[in-house]
């Protein structure tokens, strides 16, 4: 029954692997090379740790500067529309002004026409968005492949 069948089966696997030594031999070997290949760059770039920072009092927040400032989003799902909401209200009773818009084009030309103090928000979905700053902003020269 079974015993013979996996009896059988096993005597032909190692048939098989007596008869192909060299592909045999690369089965073993490849994973342990590609094992010390992943040790050895492990090794070379370590990992960094950081120590811990005190917990610090940053103080309060000086709202003078959100005064007037004007948040733009796009699309205006019911998400986006609560996450704003949030933003604008819970955080900050007054200064900041959120704005919807149909479109990334229309907020790209709020943008250029609202003074610097405007911050575009584009969601992808419910999880995850962008953020568009006017090109007055100093951005770091790193950065500029990714914006």
């Amino acid at each position: 029954g079974v015993w013979r069948q996996t009896r059988a089966l096993l005597f032909k696997n190692c048939l098989i692997k007596c008869r192909t030594k060299k592909s045999s031999v690369q089965e073993v070997l490849f994973p342990l090379f590609f094992l010390f290949w992943l040790i050895l760059m492990s090794m070379m770039h370590p990992h960094r740790r950081y120590g811990e920072v005190a917990n610090t009092n940053l103080g309060t927040l000086d709202t003078s500067m959100l005064v007037n400032f004007v948040i733009g989003y796009t699309p205006p799902t019911r998400a986006a529309r609560e996450i704003m909401k949030k933003v604008a209200f819970d955080n900050f009773e007054d200064g900041i002004i959120t704005e919807e818009y149909l479109s990334e084009e229309e907020l790209q030309e709020a943008s250029a026409s609202k003074p610097s103090n405007f911050v575009g928000v584009v969601f992808n979905d419910a999880m995850s968005y962008q953020l568009r700053f006017p090109d007055s902003v100093a951005m770091s020269s790193i950065y500029m492949e990714s914006r």
